[in-house]
């Protein structure tokens, strides 16, 4: 049985920023997300958990306006920005930091964050505001001059973090930034995300599949399996929930005979 809380009363109070309402997409004739309804609020970080293949990334793509939805709508803000195109989005606030990174090789550190920058016309904040990226990313201050393609992998997804903030965002969209690093570098990604959020007021939406960090780091989280919401809570609340520590956290409880119970089946507490 599907359980899809309600959201907490100090939620309900919030602002809504982002809100999908009965969202499908589809590649050709593969359906990639079935009905999807979710609400970001400001001054958030809402994470939607899933496996590979469960749709976590279209949801982006179609917020974005890399993909147009076949059904429902995207509003930002209370406007309705469904199959707007993606530079229009972006310059009334949303970005998007894409799955693997895609940072422009061939340009300086330097030149990636003013490609970040390019709505802009405030050139003072600009600067500043190159500098705030430093402070949270050293290493790139020692890197700016060097191209973004010879950076480790690390550096080259806070670079990307990095060239989302240049644009001074109110709402981030992130995909898998811990994808293909390694334990200590993906501690210290999500440190800043969190950071960022709690410094600057930037709301964020993550999708993720290391679970374990994506719920400690956010307030608020969507279970999302085959393309549909199946559960939605606090993520205080889904750390505790049964199914979520078996099939993401790797909580296993042991059967009657002390073996795993490898092929349960979810139930969505």
């Amino acid at each position: 049985m599907n359980a899809v809380l309600a959201p907490s009363a100090d939620r309900a109070d919030s602002e809504v920023i982002l809100k999908l309402s009965n969202v499908e997409s589809a590649y050709g004739p593969i359906k990639a997300i079935r009905g999807v309804s979710l609400q970001v609020r400001r001054g958030e970080i809402v994470t939607v958990l899933g496996s590979n293949g469960a749709g976590k990334t279209t949801i982006l793509k179609t917020i974005s306006g890399i993909i147009d939805p076949r059904k429902g709508t995207v509003e930002f803000k209370g406007e309705n920005i469904t199959a707007m195109d993606p530079s229009l989005i972006v310059a009334r606030g949303l970005v998007h930091v894409p799955e693997g990174r895609e940072v422009f090789p061939l340009l300086s550190v330097h030149d990636n964050l003013l490609m970040g920058a390019y709505t802009r016309r405030d050139r003072d904040a600009v600067a500043r505001d190159i500098e705030m990226v430093f402070g949270y990313f050293p290493i790139l201050k020692e890197r700016e001059r060097q191209e973004a393609g010879l950076l480790s992998g690390g550096q080259q997804q806070m670079l990307a973090i990095s060239r989302a903030l240049m644009a001074a965002p109110e709402l981030m969209l992130l995909d898998e930034p811990s994808l293909g690093l390694s334990p200590k570098l993906t501690k210290e990604i999500f440190e800043i995300v969190v950071r960022i959020n709690r410094e600057r007021g930037t709301t964020m939406l993550l999708v993720e599949q290391n679970a374990n960090m994506a719920l400690n780091a956010a307030d608020h989280g969507y279970v999302l399996e085959n393309g549909r919401i199946v559960m939605e809570d606090t993520c205080e609340r889904l750390r505790e929930k049964e199914d979520i520590k078996e099939f993401y956290l790797g909580m296993k409880e042991a059967g009657a005979r002390g073996e795993r119970r490898w092929k349960k089946k979810k139930t969505w507490r």
